[in-house]
């Protein structure tokens, strides 16, 4: 029995790639499986197995260069994807609390486990510092459950990911300070330690500047140049790479710059956009585990039972670091007057320590005090190795509870918004070319906490080339809903054969009882044709429910405002919280700024609206006393603006005659701009009346319209 035991054992650790990668694969796939059944975090499960399997638990897998690699870009991935998701409006709007949060995290800590380290475990002042810098630091190891209660962009985690990073940014600039001093003295002395804090401040200026300059302007050129998702997929994670090299190279962590470059390319890819969804699925299938199971494999749980002394030390270490993280945030939310379940979130994302302890321990390793002797003994490594354990399940858990409370305490206004909005978007594709773009714009405009599908529709003429039409419209919503797919978005498809467009489109919006259709703008193909196109007319006249025509030649991603030109009235029709609503989120998600144009009794609704629904967004409101100025708005609109126009229908509450002149003011000085045009819900006949035998038939046109026609056929004809 012992010789078939030492014949098994000799197979281990396993060295065989293919088999490694295999095992791994087994514990991601069944270790939140096992956890689920549990009711503990899955964060615990892949932590704990990788305890097992490593060279201190049963010894199935050495910690080699695979989870070196394949770990450390695991924590990249944390990092960027928490600066990738922070709520831009929300930081900006509360920078003095993450601020004020941000010293109490890392000063509270700090002070607790200086004290702690001269008095209780006798360890020198440097090793005691060194350990200061570890225990007020922490990284976001529990940043995945909040992605799972879909709470990334919630005040309290936005004031817990800013505060993380300025404690990461102080414990690493102490550390650099730490070991400047070590080395000047070990050198005999010299130099002088304010030059050192300057020069790192002046290289971390550098670099930051650097970033904010240049990445967005090749990041802006990029994505309007290559539309492919794999290339952009590519040159997002060169872009997080290159910033963590550039902070290794100024002597900071890459786990800064993998944050920093997060915040950077945050406004270019929103949070529901196909490229999110891929780097969020990378990141969480693979990466993230991996790192999740190496930190697991750091750590020797026999040391516990090695002495009394280290079960000491690790004691101590556990019990007073996670005393100052849990001090400074119940003291930060009672300050801010947050919330009880508030507290526990910002305690709870803020309590885990992982790599980044070990990387700022293991530099204490390679301080010589004296020949054999380092700045970091084997105790103090086993203890902030166990710390890390300890650290990550009561992370993991507060932040599971805290999650589950702020979900249930607002579900109650979740149930109401979900009562009182019928989201349903009808999106009638037609062309490749714009198909992308119509699915993005109504991803950017849905309601998430609905979590309702979007509707993909394609419309034949039946004539002599139904078979080639038809074949070649399912293959578009196919790749529409392919498309929808990688932003984790469900789309229901239908094909339908009609011998009118416009129909055909009314008889769909009827039976899937749509609330709003968004569709592509007719491109017409010379100045003899209409501007609306053969079947848009028809259809916004006969339908009274939302439309939205879009005419976009950039990715959404890099339009840098959104202009709205609204008329007086527009207020009283039945829609005008619809569209606000839909503008509102694409701001968001876009992380632009938007700006309504409109006279002031209609300003005034849209701010009070907006202050109630959306007091995050960066709104701006600008008066336009009459519609007949809205040629002169061109001079305000550049390239990378969206230009949005909400008009109306006749015999409507805000219809205006000048609107009959938007087709050829659109021409003349709208003709570069992206472009939407509304038509809001207005009174009418309601959609349920809608006849499936009623004819095609277009708008009849005014006389004040004929009439000035007339004179524009009798000009050019002199001329």
């Amino acid at each position: 029995m012992q010789a078939e035991m030492a014949n098994l054992a000799a197979y281990f650790p396993v060295s065989d790639s293919t088999w490694i990668f295999f095992i791994v694969l087994l514990i991601i796939l069944f270790a939140p499986m096992i956890m689920n059944r549990l009711r503990i975090p899955h964060i615990i499960g892949m932590v704990i197995a990788g305890i097992i399997v490593g060279q201190y638990g049963l010894n199935i897998l050495e910690r080699d260069a695979s989870f070196e690699l394949f770990g450390q870009v695991g924590l990249y991935f944390i990092m960027f994807l928490a600066g990738m998701e922070m709520d831009m409006e929300g930081l900006r709007k509360h920078s003095m609390r993450m601020l004020a949060f941000g010293i109490l995290t890392f000063v509270i800590p700090f002070l607790l486990v200086y004290v702690a380290g001269r008095s209780l475990m006798g360890y020198s002042i440097q090793a005691t510092l060194l350990l200061c810098c570890v225990m007020a630091s922490n990284t976001l190891i529990a940043y995945p459950i909040v992605c799972k209660y879909g709470l990334q962009r919630h005040k309290a985690v936005t004031l817990s990911v800013g505060a993380s990073m300025f404690a990461l940014l102080m414990a690493l600039l102490s550390l650099s300070i730490i070991v400047g001093v070590y080395d000047k003295e070990t050198a005999g002395g010299g130099g002088s330690i304010a030059l050192t804090i300057v020069w790192m401040l002046v290289k971390l200026v550098l670099y930051m500047a650097g970033m904010i300059f240049f990445i967005p302007r090749v990041t802006r050129w990029f994505l309007r140049h290559y539309a492919d998702g794999v290339t952009q997929f590519i040159f997002t994670l060169s872009i997080l790479f290159l910033s963590a090299a550039l902070t290794d190279l100024i002597g900071l962590e890459g786990v800064f710059g993998a944050f920093f470059a997060g915040l950077v390319l945050n406004r270019y890819i929103p949070l529901v956009s196909p490229l999110m969804g891929r780097l969020e699925f990378i990141g969480n299938a693979i990466f993230i585990p991996y790192f999740l199971i190496g930190v697991g494999m750091l750590i020797n749980v026999r040391a516990l039972f090695d002495g009394w002394h280290t079960a000491y030390i690790v004691a101590c270490i556990v019990v007073i670091g996670t005393l100052g993280k849990m001090i400074a945030g119940y003291v930060a939310s009672l300050s801010f007057r947050l919330p009880w379940s508030h507290g526990n979130m910002m305690f709870g994302l803020t309590s885990a320590h992982a790599a980044g302890s070990i990387a700022i321990i293991m530099v204490g390793r390679q301080l010589e005090v004296s020949p054999g002797l380092y700045l970091v003994d084997n105790e103090m490594l086993n203890g902030v190795v166990m710390m890390i354990l300890f650290t990550c399940v009561i992370s993991s858990i507060v932040t599971e509870l805290a999650s589950r409370q702020i979900v249930l305490k607002e579900s109650n206004l979740e149930a109401d918004e979900k009562r009182g909005d019928d989201e349903k978007m009808l999106i009638p594709l037609s062309g490749e070319e714009s198909c992308e773009t119509l699915v993005t714009l109504a991803i950017l405009m849905r309601n998430r906490r609905l979590n309702r599908g979007i509707i993909g529709l394609n419309i034949t003429l039946d004539d002599e080339n139904v078979d080639k039409y038809q074949a070649r419209g399912k293959a578009l919503l196919e790749r529409a809903v392919k498309y929808a797919a990688t932003a984790d978005v469900r789309m229901q498809t239908q094909s339908r054969i009609a011998t009118n467009i416009a129909n055909g489109i009314m008889h769909a919006f009827k039976e899937n009882q749509a609330s709003e259709i968004i569709m592509g703008m007719y491109e017409p193909k010379s100045e003899k044709d209409s501007f609306w196109g053969v079947f848009t007319e028809n259809l916004f006249t006969e339908l009274n429910r939302q439309i939205i025509i879009a005419r976009i030649r950039q990715p959404l991603s890099t339009i840098r405002r959104i202009q709205v030109a609204v008329p007086s009235r527009a207020e009283f029709e039945p829609g005008f919280h619809r569209w606000v609503d839909r503008l509102a989120r694409m701001a968001k998600q876009m992380d632009c700024r938007i700006v309504f144009h409109s006279k002031h009794a209609t300003l005034d609704i849209i701010s009070q609206y907006l202050q109630s629904i959306h007091p995050e967004l960066r709104a701006e409101l600008r008066l336009m006393e009459h519609w007949n100025d809205l040629p002169r708005l061109a001079e305000s609109i550049n390239d990378d603006h969206l230009f949005v126009v909400v008009t109306a229908r006749k015999s409507t509450v805000s219809y205006k005659h000048a609107f009959e002149k938007l087709p050829s003011e659109i021409k003349q000085y709208y003709r570069k701009p992206n472009l939407l045009i509304i038509f809001p819900d207005q009174y009418g006949e309601p959609v349920n009346a809608m006849t499936f035998a009623a004819p095609q038939k277009k708008e009849q046109q005014s006389a004040y319209s004929q009439l000035r026609e007339w004179f524009i056929n009798i000009k050019h004809k002199v001329h």
